[in-house]
């Protein structure tokens, strides 16, 4: 009872939660609003880990990705399905890494990076992991306007200035807790996943060439290097990092060798079931369209649609291709896509400004605040552009998180593969060298895509001699400052670091997840009644 009344006095003491928690993370609080795991160890446990992998799956089944994946369809029908497959491989040995520096630190990747880098290298990678977060924003309001424009004929400009009506959503789920907030999320995430299934059965493509497709691996011209890019920065987001390491703080596991080695365990299975489904949905988009665009009987004017096919063509696509039900089903899919991202995004910013700068702001103020940065540039886009524009930014959107993600990424390998942070139980070094290969592959594709697709705009382009070395010279600088940044982090020598939990002492330590967590994931409210 004293343990109890202590926890709850430190609980009130600071009811805004607005302390630091850099030096001493750690506070027991037993009424807290975390999901208690059994020390008993049982497959029964696995139930009390369900819930993060869906929120950060969201990401990998957004409206950027679903942008990319029917042009994927429409373009190169299924013979991109392949980049499919190995990036969803990629993102579940990643998504899992995350989840494990949060497990065993205690500590999510943002908070990390402060205690590890000095001041500049780090604000400059929480500026990065800001930028990461608006851009991936982008898609879901935009998304959400061509949905809003399918099911009510809503304007595209109109719709993204109702997308900020999101955040009152977000603020009418904030008293219900995180296990509800997790069973809405994985409820939309089935309603896409059901609505795709169905115009899959009905566009019926032919599944010899979608399996061909997922497993030989071809990619030809450069226009398919591009959009293969593009399909890989929509499925692996730097955000998902920050976001992942900091869901599965929200539970309070066994703080033993054992249980912890149990929770990695399972969140890697339940990581594995919730990108599954989005594997799955995102192979029935692209092959959606690939079947609807390749159809024998396609009219000239649909086969114009297919050549630069966005979100908002693919429902009219669809409902002279299909019928007039399956326009309804995607639009219904794109909007549940774009307000299930809306509130992961929401969150994943929120960890990124508390663990770089130690700073908190309202759940509905930060929201506000991502929301006016990612509907500006949209609506410019929108009222200038159209639909047409406005499917062009979901890509370029998709681009900037692809030539993001080493900022994210390269920390997040350091961290794990340091054994005096993760313990050699949890990351063995063939998964720490697999990880480095994934990532390092990822960053090489990046990398290329960038260099040539600029050198192809200098020597294709129209400007005079001087202007063209000019922007040679400028383009071919930021590329270095670009590279040398990732080469200081992946060749920077990580500061030395205590182990949470040894093997010496591994039975007798009692730490908890933090509290600060726990607020920032739609606590309930203590009452005065309650601490009586």
């Amino acid at each position: 009872m004293a343990a109890t009344e202590s926890g709850r006095s430190q609980f009130i003491s600071s009811p805004g939660g607005n302390r630091s928690f850099s030096n001493s993370p750690l506070i027991e609080n037993s009424d807290s609003n975390q999901i208690i795991v059994s020390e008993k160890k049982s497959w029964k446990n696995f139930f009390a880990y369900l819930g993060p992998g869906f929120l950060v799956s969201i990401a990998y089944i957004d409206p950027g990705n679903f942008e990319t994946d029917l042009q994927s369809g429409a373009q190169y029908k299924y013979e991109l399905l392949w980049i499919i497959l190995v990036a969803s491989c990629a993102a579940l040995v990643i998504q899992s890494l995350a989840a494990n520096l949060g497990v065993v630190t205690g500590k999510h990747l943002a908070e990390q990076c402060r205690a590890e880098y000095s001041k500049v290298p780090n604000f400059l990678l929480w500026v990065v992991a800001e930028i990461a977060v608006v851009a991936c924003d982008i898609p879901e309001v935009i998304g959400t306007a061509f949905a809003l424009n399918m099911l009510f004929s809503i304007p595209v400009w109109i719709g993204v200035l109702l997308t900020g009506l999101s955040t009152l959503i977000l603020l009418a789920l904030q008293k219900y807790g995180v296990r509800k907030l997790e069973f809405l999320i994985a409820f939309l995430v089935f309603t896409i996943a059901i609505c795709f299934f169905v115009e899959l059965h009905y566009s019926k493509p032919d599944p010899g060439e979608v399996l061909h497709g997922l497993f030989v691996p071809q990619l030809k011209g450069n226009g398919a290097t591009g959009l293969a890019i593009s399909l890989l920065g929509a499925m692996v987001m730097p955000h998902n990092l920050f976001l992942h390491s900091a869901l599965v703080l929200s539970r309070k596991i066994p703080r033993s060798a054992s249980g912890i080695k149990e929770a990695c365990r399972f969140y890697l299975i339940e990581s594995g079931l919730a990108l599954m489904v989005a594997f799955l949905i995102n192979v029935s988009v692209i092959s959606v369209s690939g079947a609807v665009c390749n159809a024998p009987n396609l009219s000239s004017e649909d086969r114009a649609n297919c050549e630069e096919l966005d979100l908002n063509k693919a429902s009219f696509l669809l409902r002279n291709v299909v019928g007039k039900w399956s326009s309804k089903l995607f639009a219904i899919a794109l909007l549940a896509s774009g307000q299930s991202s809306t509130i992961t995004g929401t969150y994943a910013g929120q960890y990124v400004m508390q663990g770089f700068l130690d700073l908190r702001l309202e759940p509905w103020l930060r929201n506000l605040l991502t929301r006016c940065l990612a509907i500006i540039p949209s609506l410019i886009v929108a009222l200038i552009g159209g639909s047409a524009g406005a499917g062009k930014l979901i890509i370029i959107a998709s681009m900037i998180l692809s030539f993001e993600l080493p900022f994210a990424l390269v920390p997040l390998l350091k961290f794990t593969s340091c054994k005096t942070k993760m313990g050699s139980h949890v990351n063995p070094k063939a998964i720490t060298a697999l990880t480095w290969v994934i990532g390092g592959l990822i960053m090489g594709i990046n990398i290329y895509y960038l260099v040539s697709s600029f050198i192809k705009l200098l020597v294709h382009s129209h400007m005079k001699l001087g202007l063209v070395i000019f922007c040679g010279i400028l383009g071919f600088a930021g590329i270095a400052i670009y590279l040398a940044s990732i080469g200081y982090l992946v060749f920077r020598k990580n500061k030395e670091a205590t182990p949470l939990l040894s093997s010496r002492n591994s039975q007798n330590v009692e730490t908890l997840p933090r509290q600060d967590i726990v607020n920032m994931q739609l606590p309930n409210r203590v009452s005065t009644s309650d601490v009586d």
